[in-house]
């Protein structure tokens, strides 16, 4: 299998060295600061620099561009994020008790990462590829749990082909994610993220009839 012009360029600018990867981490925490507040047209190289707190031709040791620095902050706000929620459910006795905590953990992450939708929503015009990247990693990710919890009997199987089932659970669950966040971490926080949860996940469990 052929390596990516984009791999190949990655891995020639891997840090290699303890520092090297602390000077990543400072330009991809000032990345997020200078995309968030500026966004992707306004940003500027020498705004990162400054903010990092590192010399220009740091910058270009390890990035190309701002163009090459954004993809990398895009796919390190996904990882970042599916960890704290990996975190938050990693103990969950079953899988409704799991989606409540991953979507109170969720918001919490968007109250202290307000520009990760900024980001995110930019990411679809600058880098397509990357925005669907981190959309499909939720998906994936969601299919292999509920399909785990499937198995455990945890949640029911549906009628109809499985694998459909579980892709389009998953996108309605992750769509619900992603607009809660939005309204409750980052345009109002007068609910608790626990409270808007609890809401959200009564509605999943016992749906919306009347009884």
């Amino acid at each position: 299998m052929a390596i990516t012009n984009e791999a190949a360029a990655a891995a020639e600018k891997e840090p290699r060295t303890e520092r090297g990867r602390k000077t990543v981490r400072k330009l991809i925490e000032a990345a997020a600061a200078e995309f968030g507040e500026r966004g992707f047209h306004d940003a500027a190289i020498t705004g990162i620099t400054q903010r990092a707190g590192v010399a220009l031709g740091s910058f270009y040791t390890y990035f190309n561009s701002k163009e090459e620095v954004f993809r990398a902050l895009v796919r390190d706000m996904s990882r970042a994020t599916r960890a704290h929620v990996a975190e938050a459910v990693k103990d969950a006795p079953n899988r409704l008790a799991a989606e409540r905590l991953g979507l109170t953990a969720f918001i919490e992450f968007t109250r202290r990462h307000p520009e990760l939708y900024r980001i995110v929503e930019e990411a679809q015009f600058v880098a397509p590829d990357v925005y669907r990247e981190h959309y499909l990693s939720f998906v994936d990710a969601y299919k292999r749990n509920l399909r785990a919890a499937r198995h455990r009997l945890e949640i029911g199987g549906g009628s109809g082909d499985l694998d459909e089932i579980e892709e389009a659970l998953a996108w309605a669950l992750i769509g619900m994610s992603v607009f809660l966040g939005m309204r409750y971490g980052v345009w109002d926080q007068g609910l608790s993220p626990k409270r808007v949860a609890d809401i959200a996940i009564d509605m999943v469990s016992e749906g919306i009839r009347f009884r």
